[in-house]
């Protein structure tokens, strides 16, 4: 299992915008990979999106956001389970 954590910033006037780009657009693109597990969506304060999904294997990634959403580029990082 790897879970991908995925994190954007958005311009703040727009960030219901990316939020539902993210929700309707995105996330549908790869939840349909049989190697999807879940996928949950995470805000902030300070106009951050942040998508947790986990995988069977590798990360399916999640396409490019349209630019003027954006205040950054998103950035994601890949976690395996750790056992303890």
């Amino acid at each position: 299992m790897i879970a991908r954590m995925w994190e954007v910033r958005a311009q703040p006037e727009r960030f219901g915008d990316l939020l539902a780009w993210v929700c309707d657009t995105a996330l549908p693109r790869v939840e349909v990979s049989p190697m999807h597990v879940s996928s949950e969506v995470f805000s902030s304060t300070d106009h951050r999106i942040v998508v947790i999904s986990k995988w069977r294997g590798e990360p399916e990634s999640l396409p490019e956001p349209p630019e003027h959403l954006v205040a950054r580029a998103p950035h994601s990082w890949d976690f395996s389970p750790v056992d303890r």
